[in-house]
């Protein structure tokens, strides 16, 4: 009898152990498994990719960018504990040799709304061909809702003879000489909308001959120069 009960003692035992080391198993190979599932190696290679994207998106290519703030308007919302205070910028960016854009941003506070501005004038820059790197080809009008807005190109020493947003828009584009009349409107943002309607219609004699199949020396040639003069003014043209 004592044999018999040692050995079901033993045997109870055993059981026991082995019962706790798959128990132990389970758990390490659970753990395993959330950790491979919802580690924080995933998350933070997800998270690597993110940041990679964001710097991606913000990175000027090493150029030096001039930033114009045109205008902030604020606005306010009168709630149970008081007032609550939100601000808009709008902002004119370029880099000063023929490429710029516009963008605006909301936000509670003006810095952010500024940076959101920017970031959105960033993606949104267009490039504008300027003649002899100082004025407009041609002459040109814009519209956007009531603001009509004519540009002129003008000789050099002219200056840039445009007020409120529009001398934002030609000083973040590089134009040193042009002449420009707003009519219609006063708002920042319908003057901004028009001058670029006026400023993507530009085109350039390179870019006409061109499209017509033809020399610009051809193009230049019809306003009665002669062929000396219009060879000589294609070959000043760089864009």
């Amino acid at each position: 009898m004592a044999d018999e009960t040692n050995n079901e003692v033993a045997v109870e035992a055993v059981a026991a152990t082995e019962g706790g080391d798959n128990r132990e198993a389970r758990g390490a190979r659970g753990r395993g498994r959330g950790g491979n599932d919802r580690g924080g190696n995933d998350r933070g290679g997800r998270g690597g990719r993110r940041d990679d994207r964001g710097r991606g998106g913000n990175d000027d290519g090493g150029e030096e960018l001039i930033e114009k703030l045109v205008h902030i308007n604020r606005v306010s919302k009168t709630v149970k504990g008081g007032k609550r205070f939100g601000f808009a910028a709008l902002v004119v960016i370029g880099d000063g040799k023929g490429r710029v854009g516009f963008g605006k941003g909301k936000a509670r506070e003006v810095p952010e709304a500024i940076t959101k501005a920017t970031a959105a004038a960033k993606r949104a820059m267009v490039r504008v061909p300027l003649k002899e790197g100082r004025t407009l080809h041609h002459d040109g009008k814009g519209r956007f809702g009531a603001g009509k807005v004519n540009v002129r190109s003008a000789p050099a020493g002219t200056g840039i003879i445009a007020g409120g947003p529009m001398r934002a828009v030609f000083e973040s584009l590089g134009v040193a000489d042009v002449v420009t009349k707003s009519v219609g409107t006063s708002n920042p943002y319908n003057m901004i909308r028009a001058t670029f309607d006026a400023l993507v219609n530009q085109t350039s004699p390179k870019s006409v001959a061109q499209r017509r199949g033809k020399k610009v020396a051809d193009l230049l040639g019809r306003g009665g120069a002669s062929a000396v003069e219009a060879e000589a003014a294609a070959d000043a043209i760089t864009e």
